[in-house]
């Protein structure tokens, strides 16, 4: 029996609208895990365990921000004959070594300054340095990964290395906090985002035994730990934590995300500074997974990294931007060829939305009751004003172009309803094209005061997966792969 064509064209649009709730429903399960990481984490496995650590803060013209995050981490309630302080400074050109030279004297020999003289091949040769000089001495029994502007919360190291008490653990990372004094809007986009990426994707990896990244600015490792990968981070990828971090689990270590260890980081706060930093994250991400390819959808005994639903969560974010276009596709696609299931199709996929919106939404806010308050609105507008508005128009069918029009005498034409629908069903790749605009319009002096309105509308979600494709497009090309320094001012609250 031949199957027609049409029927073989609907199943296949229809298919990709479902693939392109895969990531909402991949989102929505992380989420439901959070409740049980309550009563199912590694604290009843750690104790109190103070060991002798040395910290590594790799410097690249960091003399604006370091000063301050010297003094804080002089002043953790920590054993001060137990923490040493290694400041890498990859020739620095501005007062970098006056800074550190004043703290290696103010501080005496608890702040080390090493200078490398040939700088600029980025940060994993930096680390790669002071580990070098770190393992050396026997003295060291933890390493702790920071970066220069970052400021610790006073308790933030002692309950991480309680960790460490269980030999099985490798390495543990904390919750790096959006933390500038007056952020913007991107900044606190961002802010937001750390909780939906860390406070709550990382408890649930907690459960799952399968960590995804070690926070490149609050990563502490055993030195048993260090010495089995190799005793130095990778310097053939972008992504140096989330290699030695799937390393150290390959190995059999586990990988501990402290939930109530605060660090505080300055963000960037334009679209395209954050473009910049996260086209670097998202290339590195490809190389990973690249490197990695064995170990998907394998499961393991001494890991969790070939879990199928730790496999899911990675691919769906991964492949976010593929999902969000055939998504857009398989709608407009569905709207010439079956105008019924199209709208059954678009309703089914944004009722999803709509439920795991509202779920995350909410959770998210009381997991961070900090962020909520500095970043309640960004919350709320994360996936853009105009993802609202396809939201509403999914649950209530005819609200906006019809019920709402006639209030004022107004009527919209058939081509009207046409334009409208089509937009609605195509916004998820209409929000991305967007979204490269909000970075065109940052960069022109008379239309700049349009780019934040426009980023409300688009939603900071879309702008993710924007700049994650065009990662994906400098990686296909070819393009130079280096280590481009995001800009610090030292807006960090003290």
């Amino acid at each position: 029996m031949t199957v027609p064509w049409r029927d073989v064209l609907v199943a296949v649009l229809a298919a990709c609208v479902g693939i392109g709730a895969i990531p909402v429903l991949a989102g929505l399960y992380q989420y439901l895990l959070i409740p049980v990481h309550a009563f199912r984490n590694h604290l009843s496995r750690a104790a109190p365990y103070l060991p002798r650590v040395v910290v590594i803060v790799p410097a690249w013209n960091e003399g604006a921000v370091l000063g301050a995050s010297l003094d804080r981490l002089m002043r953790l309630e920590y054993p001060p004959d137990r923490l040493r302080v290694l400041v890498v400074d990859d020739a620095s050109t501005d007062d970098t070594p006056d800074v550190v030279r004043a703290k290696a004297a103010q501080y005496h020999d608890r702040v080390v300054h090493l200078r490398r003289e040939q700088g600029g091949q980025g940060k994993a040769h930096t680390l790669n340095h002071g580990i070098a000089v770190a393992l050396a001495d026997d003295w060291m029994q933890a390493l702790l990964i920071m970066d220069a502007d970052v400021i610790y919360h006073p308790d933030s190291l002692r309950r991480m290395t309680r960790h460490l008490a269980d030999e099985q653990v490798g390495a543990v990372t904390a919750f790096i906090r959006e933390g500038s004094r007056r952020p913007g809007s991107v900044a606190r986009f961002v802010g937001y985002e750390y909780v939906t990426a860390q406070a709550a994707a990382r408890r649930a990896q907690n459960i799952m035994g399968a960590m995804a990244c070690l926070a490149g600015g609050a990563q502490l490792h055993s030195r048993a730990n260090l010495e089995a990968v190799g005793g130095r981070v990778d310097t053939s990828t972008l992504a140096e934590d989330t290699y030695t971090t799937f390393l150290t689990q390959l190995a059999g270590r586990k990988v501990v995300f402290e939930p109530a260890a605060v660090v505080l980081a300055e963000e960037p706060d334009t679209v395209t500074a954050l473009w910049k930093q996260r086209v670097r994250w998202a290339r590195g991400n490809v190389q990973i997974t690249r490197t990695f390819r064995r170990v998907w959808f394998r499961p393991r005994r001494g890991h969790g990294l070939g879990r199928f639903d730790f496999g899911v969560i990675w691919f769906a974010i991964y492949l976010l931007p593929v999902a969000m276009v055939l998504a857009a596709v398989g709608l407009v696609g569905l709207y010439f060829v079956a105008e019924v299931t199209a709208t059954l199709a678009f309703q089914s996929l944004w009722w999803i939305a709509v439920s795991a919106y509202v779920f995350i939404t909410v959770t998210t806010m009381l997991l961070d009751r900090e962020t909520a308050r500095r970043s309640w609105l960004q919350g709320l507008l994360f996936p853009g004003v105009g993802a609202l508005v396809v939201m509403v128009a999914a649950w209530f069918p005819n609200l906006l172009e019809v019920r709402l029009p006639a209030l004022f005498g107004w009527e919209m034409t058939p081509a009207g309803r046409e334009v409208w629908t089509l937009t609605l069903y195509a916004w998820s790749v209409l929000a991305m094209l967007l979204a490269w605009g909000v970075k065109q319009l940052e960069r022109t002096r008379v239309l700049k005061p349009l780019a934040l309105p426009l980023l409300y509308l688009v939603g900071f979600g879309p702008v993710l997966c924007a700049i994650t494709l065009d990662a994906y497009v400098k990686q296909w090309r070819g393009a130079a792969a280096v280590w481009d320094k995001t800009e610090k001012t030292g807006r960090v609250m003290g």
